[in-house]
């Protein structure tokens, strides 16, 4: 594991970081936002990066506490016990495992939309959005290439990162640069007499459905790579922080390049008719840029691909800390003594995602199932790291987050909030299946004879009653976010932050010192350690 550890440092952990975040999200995210929300998009990203920040500050702290291999898997277990670390760890590899296909068939759709003459055989990949039987051929064997991308090596997967991010960040801002130099329309941002034409529910909306929080769900890569970190107290905060940042200002400069791009004759019937397969492409050939086509075309596979690959690095460890937690059978902690991966777990996740490719087909239906897990799964961060300050007060702490106390209740409510503006009936669908998760744990815990099954279950009722409060309030909300209408707009925002804050602290009152918190304690207690010696390493080379 050293050797891994010299290879992951800030830089590359950004790079991860930003390899997630920029993926497909870029490719159709602009494109979705505008569709929903009009030129008022824009502020759905800022308002995205603010929730995700706000989340990842949790995070963080506990990614420098516990470097591990799939740490997001584990946390609420060390915390609350295994029954709400069983839910949190499942939601969230359901929301990240998900996004590898996305990728595949964002990838397609791009491909799909080719103008050549001699690739009018891929105008039969898609139709209507969802792909066919040729199409999920393709996206089958983009995925095996991101799985033996992996397959050998941490060290292979972080030098194939670093080259496909770095030109995953130039071709945005060819784009940018290109689209708002020769086609930029800046009526088009009043278009509608309104610059949110749509209302502003439909910028909070676009903030959960559009890909926006999909886009985002990257910032958990480095932490879920931590156990592969170097100086991890270090270099997470900054590779989490940094690739967030960065990648909020290519995908605003992106939605405004996009927003003013767009031709006036083609949003004269509204936003909600602007229909693209390949949406920076189909840009690029109406204002005839051939150059930014190609290049577009070939980045259709290189961003999609980083992602892609970057995700099955990370879901690999998370099934690694699932197995560890004692939710999966022993073969899945299994890594290979060469490579050192684990390769069994590889094996499932890729099991998983052919079922979802073929499922879901579509990027957009399959982004927003994806986005609306991963608000599930949020909610546990900020609760994990407020009650370790309690129950875990004497574990060493590398990073220690100022002003928590405030930043993780808002980062709860925040992410309530955005679940709920996700608009039923997504939620609810969403929301029962991650339900449907719990008898992989009772199965597991009748094997076990039951040991422990009530105090871990009190420890994580709050968040059974929290996820069925939130299916009941999303039914009957606002119209303006598919509700029933029997609580208005704006008293339905008002009721969701309430009861996420009395959740929020309903969930710290639950922690409990867990059996799962000395295994914790160990590895915080080599943290401290390796924290200790090179700060003596460092004093001894300043005497000398």
């Amino acid at each position: 594991m050293s050797d891994l550890q010299r290879k992951m440092g800030t830089f590359a952990l950004t790079m991860v970081g930003l390899g997630s975040i920029i993926g497909s999200g870029w490719l159709f995210g602009a494109w979705r936002a505008a569709q929903i929300a009009g030129p008022a998009a824009v502020f759905s990203w800022i308002i995205g990066m603010i929730v995700i920040l706000f989340i990842a500050l949790s995070y963080i702290e506990l990614g420098a506490m516990f470097p591990e291999a799939g740490g997001m898997v584990k946390y609420t277990q060390y915390s609350h016990g295994s029954f709400v670390g069983f839910l949190a760890a499942w939601s969230n590899w359901i929301a990240i495992v998900s996004v590898i296909p996305v990728e595949a068939i964002a990838s397609v759709q791009y491909m799909s939309s080719w103008p050549w003459k001699w690739a009018r055989w891929t105008h039969t990949l898609v139709t209507e959005g969802t792909l066919t039987g040729k199409g999920l051929v393709i996206a089958s064997v983009l995925m095996l290439i991101y799985f033996f991308l992996n397959y050998w090596a941490v060290s292979l997967f972080a030098k194939a990162n670093n080259l496909i991010t770095i030109f995953k960040i130039v071709i945005p801002g060819l784009t940018v640069g290109a689209l708002l130099f020769v086609g930029f329309h800046g009526e088009n941002f009043t278009s509608g007499h309104s610059v949110a034409p749509y209302g502003w529910a439909s910028v909070l909306t676009a903030v959960a459905t559009s890909g926006i929080v999909f886009a985002f769900n990257g910032f958990q890569s480095p932490i879920n790579m931590a156990g592969e970190a170097r100086n991890p107290g270090r270099t997470i905060p900054f590779s989490v922080v940094g690739s967030v940042l960065i990648a909020t200002v290519i995908y605003i400069l992106l939605q405004v390049a996009f927003i003013g791009a767009v031709s006036p004759a083609t949003i004269a019937k509204g936003w909600h008719h602007l229909n693209f397969n390949s949406p920076f492409a189909d840009l690029a050939i109406a204002l005839g840029i051939n150059w930014l086509v190609i290049l577009l075309y070939c980045d259709a596979f290189i961003s999609p691909s980083g992602t892609g690959t970057t995700y099955t690095a990370t879901t690999a460890r998370m099934i690694y800390g699932m197995e560890k937690n004692g939710y999966l059978p022993e073969v899945f902690g299994k890594v290979h003594p060469f490579y050192r991966v684990p390769r069994p777990a590889m094996y499932l996740n890729l099991a998983v995602c052919f079922l979802f490719l073929f499922v879901f087909r579509g990027w957009g239906v399959l982004a927003e199932v994806i986005s609306v897990a991963t608000l599930i799964s949020y909610i546990t961060g900020p609760v994990t790291v407020m009650t370790l300050r309690r129950t875990g007060r004497n574990l060493y702490r590398p990073l220690r987050v100022k002003a928590l106390s405030i930043i993780a209740p808002c980062g709860f409510v925040f992410a309530s909030l955005t679940l709920y503006w996700a608009r039923w009936p997504l939620t609810g669908q969403v929301l029962f299946f991650i339900l449907i998760g719990l008898p992989i744990y009772f199965y597991y815990q009748a094997r076990k004879k039951w040991k422990g099954f009530k105090t871990n279950f009190l420890a994580g009722l709050w968040m059974v009653v929290y996820l069925i409060c939130m299916m009941f309030i999303s039914y009957l909300g606002s119209e303006k976010f598919g509700g029933a209408n029997i609580i208005p707009f704006g008293w339905d925002m008002v009721l969701i932050a309430c009861l996420a804050l009395v959740f929020y602290y309903w969930a710290v009152k639950s922690g409990i010192q867990t059996e799962y918190l000395d295994e914790a304690a160990k590895l915080n207690e080599q943290v401290r350690v390796k924290e200790m010696t090179k700060r003596g390493n460092e004093s001894g080379e300043e005497v000398g």
